[in-house]
């Protein structure tokens, strides 16, 4: 398990832009699980949508990507990752089947289908509960 100091210190992103509250699990080169606890105070929740509050699909996405991102770092634990940012370069199949709202906890599970020296081709899936939610292809460079 891996808490949200050490995720501060692997990620570039703060608050109101960190979506990874938690890693509970992940292997090297294969895959990571982590969530975020979605709550009443989130920022967004001030304009989507006021009266019924729903996590943007952005936002999951951002999500998953932020964990793809600690996989990345943590698969190749360079010493110069603190002045290394991952960038996202595509999103393809994204899908949303089920609303996020205040009280869910998102659980995130992203794999790596691919990487070739810089760039990364991951696959995530997001979970409430046991219910799918949200899943996409991603790729990113780390740089």
């Amino acid at each position: 398990m891996i808490d949200i100091e050490r995720i501060k210190e692997i990620l570039p992103h703060r608050y109101p832009f960190l979506f990874v509250d938690k890693v509970l699990n992940y292997e090297k080169f294969k895959f990571i699980e982590a969530i975020k606890n979605v709550t009443y105070n989130e920022a967004y929740f001030q304009g989507h949508f006021p009266k019924k509050h729903i996590m943007p699909g952005v936002v999951i996405i951002e999500a998953m990507a932020q964990a793809g991102g600690i996989l990345a770092f943590l698969s190749l634990e360079e010493e110069d990752n603190a002045n290394r940012v991952v960038y996202f370069m595509s999103i393809e199949n994204a899908r949303f089947r089920k609303a996020v709202v205040p009280g869910d906890t998102l659980l995130m599970r992203v794999e790596i289908i691919k990487h070739k020296m810089k760039v990364w081709k991951m696959s995530g899936k997001c979970f409430v509960s046991d219910t799918l939610v949200a899943e996409a292809t991603m790729s990113a460079k780390l740089d």
